[in-house]
């Protein structure tokens, strides 16, 4: 098994990853050197555009001289202000605050980076996926729609491969939940984006959605069930669970 003793960790993702969740897991299961975690809560993959009335807020860029902030808040608001700032939590902008940290010094190139974005993401917002593969470059390459899941995707997989090409790159799908409908939205995602996109990209898949070990079937609609407390976040032992098959997976695929 490698030594992972010297290697370092990042990730990124929603709440389901947010602090010392289930990447902590991996973090202490494989005995990573740092852990370095930019999730937020109530992010998606893509940029987004907000609307009130007559005004409206889109996503900045990270290194924007106006940048508002990024925040995880979901309860309904007028407040443009905090609209711009949820309109900034996505992995586009983690990925540029990740890469801006680690520049000034705050954040240790990783050798493993890992995302689980998507329980967030709309079903109209999936994306032309054969259509954001196309060309080489990032860089004025208008094909790549960041207002969109499969074009989000390939930014910050290529981002990240670009600004560290030793790292080795995973992308987790999201768990279940307790809701069908909310299932049958994510297996739409993994079949039409999350596959082809991570294929084409040359990373790893890690399908926590089918075989990490939470079921649907045991967990309650708003309630408590199995592993998670409220049908969607995981609690300890749903942490722990899901991190503990990353972990296997992260191991037997590194070389």
């Amino acid at each position: 098994m490698m030594d992972f003793t010297k290697l370092n960790l990042g990730v990124d993702g929603d709440s389901i990853t947010a602090g010392d969740q289930w990447s902590y897991h991996v973090y202490k299961k494989l005995g990573f050197a740092t852990h370095s975690n930019v999730a937020v809560g109530s992010s998606v993959w893509y940029k987004r555009t907000f609307t009130r009335g007559d005004k409206s807020v889109t996503t900045q860029n990270y290194d924007d001289a106006d940048f508002a902030g990024i925040s995880g808040g979901w309860e309904e608001t007028d407040d443009m202000d905090e609209l711009l700032m949820r309109a900034n939590n996505c992995a586009v902008v983690h990925i540029q605050q990740f890469i801006a940290g680690y520049r000034k010094g705050n954040i240790p190139a990783p050798d493993v980076f890992a995302f689980a974005m998507g329980t967030n993401d709309e079903e109209n917002m999936l994306g032309d996926v054969s259509k954001v593969l196309s060309g080489k470059s990032l860089e004025g390459n208008e094909n790549i729609d960041l207002f969109t899941e499969a074009g989000a995707m390939r930014y910050c997989i290529q981002t990240i491969a670009e600004n560290f090409p030793n790292a080795r790159i995973f992308v987790n799908t999201p768990i279940q939940t307790a809701r069908p409908e909310h299932n049958a939205k994510i297996e739409k995602q993994i079949r039409e984006v999350f596959i082809p996109v991570c294929g084409a990209m040359g990373v790893q898949l890690i399908d926590c959605f089918h075989e990490c070990g939470i079921c649907e079937k045991f967990e309650v609609i708003d309630g408590e069930g199995r592993y998670l407390r409220d049908g969607l976040h995981p609690m300890e032992n749903g942490q722990e669970r899901e991190g503990l098959y990353v972990a296997s997976q992260i191991a037997a695929r590194m070389y």
